[in-house]
């Protein structure tokens, strides 16, 4: 099968198909090494802003606050 009639047919998928398959696609591109080094990454930031929280560095704005916030952006 050629690669324009694979990118014809995943066109023609409902988008939640295409999204599945969109990371598929990125994940056999990835790998487990680069999923773990992102998983790791991601386990630090947040350890580093719980600490920032805690210690008085970083203040933590409300929920509603922010979604208000975005909501009115988009007005």
């Amino acid at each position: 099968m050629s690669l324009q009639r694979i990118k014809d047919e995943a066109l023609h998928l409902p988008k939640d198909e295409r999204l599945q398959l969109l990371q598929s696609l990125m994940q056999s591109l990835e790998g487990p090494s680069a999923q773990a080094e992102l998983r790791d990454e991601w386990l630090a930031a947040a350890s580093r802003r719980a600490e920032e929280l805690d210690n008085g560095a970083a203040v933590a704005i409300p929920a509603v606050n922010v979604f208000e916030k975005a909501a009115a952006l988009w007005k």
